[in-house]
């Protein structure tokens, strides 16, 4: 899913596309894309591009008349920018938003549709769809250490619900625990000060720094290459090869359809966390430190 730094991206990219324009018309490639009626989405097209925000791991364009278009891509959507003029791939879209200026197209990967598109008549409506997770970079360390420990949760789920942080999810989630080398499975009210200061300030460190390296990425055009797993990313999707400050090889616990990488040695002490499906299987063969792991 992207996270903070490529919806940052792309909101940079589109700032100097479309704000300023009109948006000439909209096709909707699939019905269960758009999640509300009322105002319908023929109501934006005319008007010109006035704001663009990002709301968690959102994308909102505000047009004349403080209508605001919001899309979120979820795990597999991705938006593509074609100059008017230009041929469009033959990829089918879930939506097209042909503007003054060039046609913004979203796709999504795989068969499951979990994108989705909303459309709301003021701004009041669009900050009630705000799941109010709090803006880290913006926030000072006392306003984080309060939201962080006003539940018990271990630090992964901390760091991925939207109501406690805004946008970050899975994949820079695992980046950040890595860089302030904590366990993902640590708790948050038994976290002491100190590593509560290291988490902080291991988020203002990352988000920014991944921001910079995907703007560089894009070279000054539109992102395309939007993916959860980067080959210089420390531990996230590396599971098996070397951590880049130990060299241990990256472990995971797998849930459902999500997973969470980490380094045992630089996060855990050199303890292996289970892994609920493996280590339901294994049971008392399931290895429980980096040397039985090794020996194995």
């Amino acid at each position: 899913m992207p996270e903070l730094p490529d919806i940052t991206v792309y909101l940079e990219a589109l700032e100097q596309r479309v704000r300023g324009t009109r948006l000439q018309s909209v096709r909707i490639g699939h019905p269960f894309l758009l999640r509300t009626v009322d105002p319908p989405v023929s109501a934006l097209s005319g008007r010109p591009v006035t704001a663009l925000r990002r709301i968690g791991k959102r994308i909102a364009l505000g047009f004349e008349g403080d209508l605001w278009l919001v899309l979120h891509l979820m795990i597999a959507g991705r938006l593509h920018w074609f100059p008017a003029g230009t041929k469009k791939s033959g990829r089918s879209a879930l939506a097209e938003f042909t503007f003054d200026g060039g046609i913004l197209t979203l796709t999504e990967a795989g068969t499951q549709r979990r994108a989705a598109m909303h459309v709301f008549g003021s701004s009041a409506a669009l900050a009630a769809h705000d799941p109010g997770g709090l803006e880290v970079l913006e926030a000072p360390y006392e306003e984080f250490r309060a939201r962080l420990t006003q539940g018990n949760h271990t630090l992964k789920r901390a760091l991925t619900a939207p109501r406690t942080f805004s946008g970050i999810g899975n994949a820079y989630s695992d980046e950040i625990l890595h860089h302030a080398g904590l366990s993902p499975v640590a708790l948050t009210q038994k976290l002491h000060d100190a590593a509560i200061r290291k988490l902080y300030d291991s988020i203002r460190a990352v988000l920014p720094d991944w921001t910079r390296r995907l703007r560089a990425d894009a070279h000054g055009g539109f992102p395309e290459r939007v993916t959860a797993f980067r080959p210089d990313m420390a531990v996230h999707g590396r599971f098996g090869k070397p951590c880049p400050v130990c060299g241990t090889a990256v472990q995971r616990i797998r849930y459902a359809d999500s997973e969470t990488n980490y380094c045992p040695r630089c996060q855990t002490g050199g303890k292996l966390l289970a892994d609920r499906a493996l280590s339901r299987l294994l049971k008392s063969d399931w290895p429980k430190t980096i040397e039985e792991l090794e020996r194995l």
